[in-house]
């Protein structure tokens, strides 16, 4: 498993058209918080005739933060461009020129192995550029992945893929809504996706084949407003957390405070694995009781569930009861 704090940072992924030419303003006046993390999209937002002029707002954008940036202190989130295709991403790295600094990664849509290879290339290409990793985040969203008869061959050879470059691997995402387009789902305000049961068995295999080596982010909640959403969105974010998601992409600033707050940690599972992590080698025994002295905890078989739950803890914060 993953045991760095960059992993589970994504947080709150916030989707923006790449061509949305006031969000310079709403970051300088941080009007989404200071918690979170930006996705700038070059695909399903932008129509097939307008990518081109998508792409120059895209580069003018990403300069011009960089030339505020360096006149005033504001918050810049950790930055990802969800592209089209492999080609864009060095073209727009090169473009970028000194700006390619806030650039923390690149979104990988439709994951497939038609373009698994190409897709991880270019990524691989433009560590030359920069001092520091630059990631990519593949989503599994391909239809390829939906019939039974191929699905865990195929997660495999996926996984086989992005074992290569896994350090630049930032999290694995999940397209829930391109999965329910293939049946025809979508799921009201107040219910959980997790639910559907074709889609959720989809997740539960894409969680067994990467969730032991990568983080895998939840998947869009589509509603963030009018009745019932709230209570709809904490209820999918605590059937994520219960599932082995870490995060999730946000469709609207409305949603953001719910996410970090979903992973938060509890003080009790924060002590409970500080104590983990921490048993004394002279004890005899490998289980205790809790330090509520309501649970079990065993150095063993608890280490992994620690580990996580003080990189979250570090992420996100923790839940003062």
């Amino acid at each position: 498993m993953k045991n760095s704090k960059i992993y589970y940072s994504v947080g709150a992924l916030l989707y923006c058209p790449a061509n949305n030419e006031r969000i310079v303003s709403s970051l300088i006046k941080e009007k989404f918080g200071r918690h979170f993390s930006l996705a700038l999209c070059l695909e399903d937002t932008i129509r097939d005739d307008r990518v081109k002029e998508a792409e120059e707002i895209l580069v003018n954008t990403i300069n011009t933060l960089f030339c505020e940036r360096a006149r005033r202190d504001f918050f810049i989130p950790k930055i990802f461009i969800r592209v089209r295709n492999h080609g864009q991403i060095l073209n727009l790295f090169e473009r970028f020129g000194e700006s390619r600094s806030l650039i923390t990664g690149f979104i990988l849509p439709k994951f497939s192995l038609e373009n698994a290879d190409p897709y991880i290339d270019a990524v691989s290409s433009i560590q030359r550029y920069t001092d520091k990793n630059i990631y990519m985040m593949p989503i599994m969203e391909n239809p390829a992945i939906i019939p039974l008869k191929n699905r865990p061959n195929l997660l495999y050879l996926l996984k086989e893929k992005l074992d290569e470059a896994e350090d630049l691997v930032l999290n694995i995402r999940v397209g829930g809504n391109d999965l329910c387009h293939m049946f025809g789902f979508r799921r009201n305000s107040n219910e959980s996706i997790h639910n559907i049961r074709p889609i959720s068995n989809i997740f539960a295999d894409i969680i067994t084949v990467f969730g032991m080596d990568y983080v895998i982010s939840g998947p869009v909640f589509e509603y963030y407003s009018g009745d019932n959403w709230e209570n709809g969105f904490r209820q999918e974010l605590q059937e994520d957390r219960l599932c082995g998601f870490t995060g999730k992409t946000v469709i609207h600033p409305n949603q953001i405070e719910a996410v970090n707050n979903t992973y938060k940690v509890s003080q009790k599972d924060f002590e409970d694995a500080k104590s983990i992590l921490n048993w004394n080698p002279a004890c005899p025994s490998l289980v205790s009781g809790s330090i509520a002295r309501e649970r079990m905890n065993e150095c063993k078989t608890h280490s992994n569930w620690a580990i996580r739950i003080l990189l979250l803890a570090e992420t996100f914060g923790i839940q003062h009861n």
